[in-house]
């Protein structure tokens, strides 16, 4: 059983800073690709950033410069680090990894349950 446990979402104003983290745990061979995604309301879900397991980095074009995605191998978490907020970052943030398990030699992709961002102008 593996699972993804996100935090560190809430109410900010805009310009200010979150960092979200997302701790993975469980029976866990190896995890590859990490990576955060948002949903806003009444919008698809979409990519914010990626990381691999080497730690090369993917950022979308609304993203690029305010926000920094790393990781924690020991720990098996991802962090999103944001800062200078816009409003039009509010939604719930998921993150999301691929993960091989203990189990399996097969690789299989995990989500977290999702953490709240709202920023107020």
């Amino acid at each position: 059983q593996v699972q993804l446990v996100d935090a560190g979402g809430g109410l900010v104003q805009a310009g200010g800073s979150l960092r979200l983290s997302c701790a993975a745990s469980g029976s866990i061979f190896s995890i590859n690709a990490m990576g955060w995604y948002r949903q806003a309301p009444g919008k698809q879900r979409e990519l914010v950033a990626t990381i691999s397991s080497s730690g090369s980095t993917n950022y979308a074009d609304a993203v690029k410069g305010r926000f920094t995605i790393s990781r924690e191998n020991a720990k098996n978490t991802v962090y999103l680090q944001m800062n200078s907020l816009k409003p039009e970052d509010t939604a719930v943030y998921y993150c999301k990894a691929v993960i091989r398990s203990d189990y399996s030699t097969r690789l299989y992709t995990y989500w977290g349950q999702g953490t709240q961002v709202t920023v107020s102008s």
